[in-house]
Parts: structure tokens; C-alpha cells; sequence
């Protein structure tokens, strides 16, 4: 469907493929890495998410908007993405949580779209090429100078991004008293009875509200909070979030998580980024994956067991660099075969490389938080 008074816009790959359709949202001029996302809803908690920031984003689902976007499912306080793809987009929602359309979304937030091309074949092109540089403009309508502006960016390889999204204050999660977010996790109720430091690499809200739902007094601190810091708190466990960008440049992240390795021998968990940045604490290596994980059905397991599972994320641990003696994989993307989850053998350390907390996606591995306090529950049990 073409908006009246739709405006032509053109996206361009950095290999010189080009896409001609209509814009949506902000005009002008974006560049980012071009990834595409599987799936079938939560586009607004992927808009949301710091882990897509610098990406412009291709939605496989046909049909974006229809359900509009409102403030409880927005995963920070405003979207990160450089960029949106789409074939179709509602410009009237039609949902009673709905408080603003998508296009509306991202014009007052200066985002560029565009919609009208077919997707299809350009998540085919990214599959088969891997995911590169683009550019989405309203302004600059000839390929051939769009093209001087995509080759002009940095690739997303060698990206400390991390610092663009982390908090710049160390601040406790609370929840809003006027929140509706509801979560199929039947919560605990009562005092907090858990400390828990978590570093801030690009966190999403739902992650806080998981942990603050299982019991967890939770710190946010940025990334580049020193390890004596964090210490002075006393955590019962310390937590690894998820984050954009290149893991194997966030060298104040892995510098500190090294320094609490040698110092703090409580339950520590990471997630996605900082799933990445555990395993490069403990001697392993990351590269850059074709063109990524990110969806809501990615199948992960072991032995003979399997979750379905919400992930987002162009890099992974190399396998063959983790230190054996140390440290063991606990879960695989059964795609491609990829570390999706490890545990250190002797300290209660572990990580997954998806997205427990869901929002949006699966619930299967909601557990992973119960097994976080039952970790914090030990070792104080263990201290008494």
C-alpha cells in the first residue's frame, strides 16, 4: 500500500546493490550495517534494543505497524537503529495498547525508512554475501553517489559501539509504579533478597525486570565502572548484559570482568554481549559471524535437549579457543553450530549467548534466571 504524498527514497548496499521504494518515517540521509531480523512481531522492542545500534534493520515479516507502537514495550528509552526496512507498513494501527503509528514512531525520532522493495530478495542478497553497509536516503536519489557515502563508513567489525549505549551514571532498577508490563513468569514477591552489580553493556529493560521479578536488588553501572567499584557494593552475583557492536574491542568491559575473576569467586551471568565478553575474560577468541542470528526461533541445546530461542547478535565465541581445562559449552545454535551458552567447570559462572528474558520471543529459557538466584543462594549458604 503507498502512503498519499509517499515520497521516493533509496536504499544502497555497499557492493553497489540498490533498492528503490518510498519513504517512511524521518527524510534524510542514514547509513548503517544492513541486518535482517526473522521475526514475526516485536518490532518496536528491536527498534528499542541498544544491541541493533548502528544496523539498519530488515524486518522479513511483510506486514509492519499494524499493531502501532506505546511506552511499556519499548526496551530503553528510545530506538537505536539506524535504519528501517519493510515491504508493507500500516500507517493506522489498530491495537488498544497503541498509542502512536510506526511511521509517526520514527519520524519524531529521526529515523529514516524505507518500504516498498522487496525483501525477499534482499535477505536472500545478505544470506548469500553476508551483511554489510548500506544507506537509506530521501535526499540522494542516483546509486552512484549514494554508494561514495556507504564506502565512507567504518565496518561494524572493530566497533566499540558499547560506549554510545551504556549508562553514563551508576543508578538501581526500579520498576515504574504506573508500569502494565505483564510477563507469563509468575514473579516473587517480597523484600529483595539478592545484591546484584549489572554492567551495563547496551541492557534491556526486560532483563532488569526479570531479575528484580526473581528477587534481585539490581545496580547499574556503566561498562567502564572498575572492579574495586563494583566490589564496594557486595553483590551476591555480578551480571553480564547485552550490548552493540564488536565484543573484541570493548577492552573496559573484558579488563574488568578479568579483574573480577581474580577477585570475586560469587555467581556471575552474562547474556549475549556479555556472553562474549565472559569468554573473552577467560582466554577465548570472538569473530564475525556471515550474517548473524536475529529472530524469535533460533534452536539452541545440548544433549539431546533443545530451547527455542530470541537472539540478536553478529558475532560468537570461537569454540576451539575456549580453555578446555576450565571452561565447558553448554549450549549450541543448532543451525549452525555456533557456542550459544558455557559454564566454567569450578566457579559459578555461566552465560548464553541468546535472550532469556525474551521481550520479544520464546520464554523457554526464563529458567536460567531461577538458576542465577539458586547460584546466589548456594554460595551464601556456603559463606554461613
Amino acid at each position: 500500500m503507498l502512503f498519499s504524498g509517499a515520497k521516493p527514497a533509496l536504499l544502497v548496499l555497499a557492493d553497489g546493490t540498490a533498492y528503490r521504494g518510498w519513504s517512511f518515517g524521518a527524510a534524510g540521509t542514514t547509513i548503517g550495517e544492513v541486518v535482517f531480523n526473522t521475526g514475526m512481531t516485536g518490532y518496536q522492542e528491536v527498534l528499542t534494543d541498544p544491541s541493533y545500534r548502528g544496523q539498519i534493520i530488515t524486518f522479513t515479516y511483510p506486514e509492519l505497524g499494524n499493531t502501532g507502537v506505546n511506552p511499556e514495550d519499548e526496551e530503553s528509552d528510545r530506538p537505536h537503529v539506524r535504519g528501517v526496512v519493510a515491504r508493507n507498513i500500516c500507517a493506522r494501527p489498530s491495537n488498544w495498547r497503541s498509542t502512536e503509528s510506526l511511521p509517526d514512531y520514527l519520524k519524531r525520532h529521526g529515523i529514516p525508512g524505507i518500504y516498498g522493495i522487496d525483501t525477499r530478495a534482499l535477505t536472500r542478497k545478505i544470506r548469500s554475501v553476508g551483511a554489510m553497509n548500506g544507506a537509506i536516503s530521501t535526499e540522494i536519489l542516483d546509486p552512484g553517489d549514494l554508494l561514495l557515502k556507504v564506502q565512507e563508513a567504518p565496518s561494524m567489525a572493530g566497533l566499540n559501539l558499547v560506549r554510545e549505549v551504556t549508562t553514563q551514571s551508576i543508578y538501581e532498577w526500579t520498576v515504574p509504579t504506573d508500569s502494565v508490563w505483564e510477563f507469563s513468569g509468575k514473579p516473587r514477591e517480597g523484600e529483595p533478597l539478592f545484591t546484584v552489580v549489572a554492567i551495563d553493556f547496551g541492557i534491556k529493560r526486560n532483563i532488569l525486570r526479570r531479575l528484580a521479578s526473581y528477587s534481585c536488588r539490581v545496580i547499574v553501572v556503566p561498562a567502564n565502572t572498575p572492579a574495586e567499584e563494583i566490589l564496594k557494593y557486595n553483590p551476591d552475583g555480578i551480571f553480564l548484559s547485552n550490548g552493540p557492536g564488536d565484543p573484541a574491542v570493548v577492552t573496559e568491559g573484558i579488563e574488568t570482568t578479568k579483574a573480577l575473576l581474580k577477585a570475586y569467586q560469587k555467581p556471575m551471568f552474562g547474556i549475549c554481549m556479555g556472553h562474549q565478553i565472559l569468554g573473552l575474560s577467560l582466554g577465548a577468541e570472538t569473530f564475525k559471524l556471515k550474517f548473524g542470528h536475529r529472530g524469535l526461533n533460533q534452536p539452541c541445546g545440548l544433549s539431546q535437549q533443545v530451547e527455542i530461542t530470541s537472539q540478536n547478535h553478529g558475532f560468537a565465541i570461537a569454540a576451539e579457543t575456549l580453555p578446555n581445562t576450565d571452561v565447558e559449552i553448554t549450549h549450541l545454535n543448532l543451525n549452525d553450530k555456533t557456542v550459544a551458552g558455557l559454564r566454567h567447570k569450578s566457579l559459578p559462572l555461566f552465560s548464553v549467548q541468546y535472550h532469556p528474558e525474551a521481550s520479544p520471543g520464546p520464554h523457554d529459557a526464563d529458567y536460567l534466571f531461577e538458576q542465577f538466584v539458586e547460584a546466589m543462594q548456594q554460595h551464601r549458604q556456603q559463606r554461613v
